[in-house]
């Protein structure tokens, strides 16, 4: 199996790690390079199902600034990202909007919404 490099960040350290499949059984990671138990669980987790949290601007109307920022209320699938980021890129709000109001509820069906960062 192939080794990915991986840095964990999870904590300050920034452990770089190498993470490979072991092949006398699937699904489980041989892990090194970690300073802590957090980069285990950072491994398995970025290893099986890789998730981002998406931060970005919409236009917002009515407000002092003419971009609010926002993000994704919990991680999104890593795939999903630039598929997010065009949907993200079609909304338009009228102020005014308050920090945590939702934008867009259940955002490409994964579960996470978008939400404002910063009232407006």
């Amino acid at each position: 199996m192939e080794t990915k490099e991986m840095i964990c960040i999870l904590c300050p350290l920034g452990c770089k790690m190498q993470v490979k499949e072991k092949t006398n059984q699937p699904g489980e990671l041989s892990v090194r390079g970690q300073q802590c138990k957090l980069g285990v669980d950072y491994a398995y987790d970025e290893y099986a199902n890789p998730t981002r949290t998406v931060t970005s601007t919409v236009v917002i109307q009515k407000a002092p600034l003419p971009r609010l920022p926002v993000k994704t209320s919990k991680p999104i699938p890593k795939d999903l990202v630039f598929q997010a980021l065009d949907e993200i890129a079609r909304v338009e709000v009228i102020g005014p909007v308050k920090i945590g109001d939702i934008l867009i509820k259940d955002l490409l069906g994964t579960g996470s919404d978008l939400i404002a960062t910063r009232s407006l």
